[in-house]
């Protein structure tokens, strides 16, 4: 018995060591125990340990089959003019002053034409098809086509396009009714919900990539104009540009538009467009043909600690006023620059992105009521809201001044008195005061504060500054470690720039 035993051992030795030789050795037979196999049906995880896995795994099916049919390829062709690139000198009006433009418009040169195409997605909204992407997708673009998800292709029409948000609305003729998408609601959103985002990435149609929401609220990621972005970690590549973003209902939350990348790739950070933001400018184009947005006509900038302490704030809350534009609702209602505005029509403003936002879907005509803090006292001022004005569209962003470290104001700057000559070579009105800044030291904390040669320095911490002894007489009487507010006239807007130790 224990010799028959040893010789099974043996032989089980055996099998195991000519299955390792025939693995690494690559021969052409394995041992027939190796060949055998599970009973066909056993399970190798037990239903129950994987029965919530299977079930989202089933969602996901669900959702990818209900939604992706009104997913569709968008292609485009354009035809663009491009001028001959010339060094960026011979734009800096220092240069024109002394040289003019030696080369002629355009550098002398004939602009170069050629034809672009690009790739990108959209949604169907309404059977007849009506079709959202994105802005980008199909700007300038002379000709526009549609894949469907059963591979039909059509011409599509650009029904109008909002460039501030990157919305953009076309239209496809299809003699039998269209699957679409339903309407999710932004405000369910949360970091941490599931979505999928669907497309094209790269050409490749019906692609469903999964995530989660990893942010909300993004702002001041110089895309767009108007920014309140989705963030979220759901693999988007080019070519998912105007995708749907879906929750685990199958509705769509958002759209997507962008992505954070050092490579032209995926790397963990895409944004998109909440749905509530699309289904208002989308409303606008097909029943206006444009949107329209309300306007006071200030520029603003978040409230940092350093402005607080300038101004006297208890907290580091609420927007700063830092110009008035000349007729505008805000100047008629005389709000005044270093106002800062806490809330509108009692809700809490949080920041400059957060005001913009709820001014703009406020109609033109309505009166906003503003909660003001002015020189430590707080008021209301009524203002009866404008229109945003179609030159100032594509102009408006606020400017926000950021800190950097420096010991010394005058240090990595130098500036000029602010004399006729170059007030007529910067456009600066007679009766603005200051200092013009003609050279900001590469990499000192001036420039990271944004400072830039052009730029006119009216106030130092609110003083007004008329000349360059009078920056520096204002200069020298502040420690050398200590914050400064500057305030700055760029392209006829003023901003408050803060630098601090």
């Amino acid at each position: 018995m224990r010799e028959r035993e040893q010789r099974k051992a043996g032989q089980k030795k055996l099998s195991i060591v000519a299955l390792l030789t025939g693995v690494f050795l690559g021969f052409p037979f394995l041992p027939a125990m190796a060949l055998a196999a599970a009973p066909s049906g056993d399970p190798v995880v037990s239903e129950k340990d994987v029965a919530a896995g299977l079930a989202l795994q089933k969602s996901f099916e669900a959702i990818s089959h209900a939604v992706l049919p009104a997913v569709v390829n968008i292609s485009t062709t354009a035809l663009v003019s491009t001028s001959p690139h010339l060094p960026p000198m011979f734009d800096d009006p220092f240069f024109k002053r002394f040289f003019g433009n030696p080369f002629g418009p355009g550098g002398g040169q004939t602009p170069q034409k050629h034809v672009e195409r690009s790739l990108g997605s959209g949604f169907i909204i309404s059977s007849d098809g009506t079709i959202v992407t994105n802005n980008h997708v199909v700007k300038n673009a002379t000709k526009v086509t549609v894949l469907l998800s059963n591979k039909k292709s059509y011409q599509a029409k650009v029904i109008g396009t909002d460039p501030m948000t990157d919305i953009a609305v076309i239209k496809i003729n299809s003699r039998t009714p269209l699957p679409v998408v339903t309407w999710g609601d932004s405000k369910n959103v949360d970091v941490g919900t599931i979505v999928l985002a669907m497309g094209s990435p790269f050409g490749l149609t019906q692609s469903v990539t999964m995530g989660i929401v990893s942010a909300l609220k993004r702002s001041n990621m110089g895309i767009e104009q108007y920014e309140n972005f989705i963030q979220t970690d759901a693999a988007i590549n080019p070519g998912n540009s105007g995708g749907p973003l879906v929750n685990l209902r199958g509705e769509v939350i958002g759209m997507n538009t962008a992505i954070y990348t050092t490579n032209g790739g995926y790397e963990g950070i895409g944004f998109a467009i909440p749905v509530t933001m699309v289904r208002q400018v989308v409303q606008d184009l097909i029943t206006k043909g444009k949107v329209v947005r309300g306007w006071l006509g200030i520029s603003i900038q978040n409230v940092t600690p350093v402005i607080a302490k300038q101004f006297d704030l208890k907290k580091n809350s609420g927007v700063l006023v830092s110009d008035v534009l000349p007729g505008s609702p805000a100047e008629s209602a005389r709000l005044k620059r270093g106002d800062v505005i806490t809330a509108l029509n009692g809700n809490t403003v949080e920041d400059a992105n957060d005001l913009r936002m709820h001014v703009a879907r406020i109609p033109p005509g309505k009166v906003a009521t503003l909660t003001v803090v002015r020189s430590g006292r707080t008021m209301t001022i009524d203002v009866k809201v404008g229109e945003l004005p179609k030159k100032l569209a594509m102009n408006n962003r606020h400017r926000e001044g950021s800190t950097g470290n420096f010991n010394n104001v005058l240090k990595g700057l130098r500036i000029l008195d602010l004399n006729g000559e170059i007030r007529q070579q910067l456009g600066i009105p007679s009766d603005v005061h200051g200092v013009v800044i003609q050279a900001v030291q590469p990499g000192s904390a001036v420039e990271a504060a944004g400072l830039r040669r052009g730029d006119i320095i009216v106030e130092v911490d609110r003083k007004p500054v008329r000349s360059v002894a009078g920056f520096v007489r204002i200069a020298r009487r502040i420690p050398a470690d200590a914050e400064v507010l500057l305030t700055i006239l760029h392209d006829g807007r003023h901003s408050y720039v803060s630098v601090s130790p």
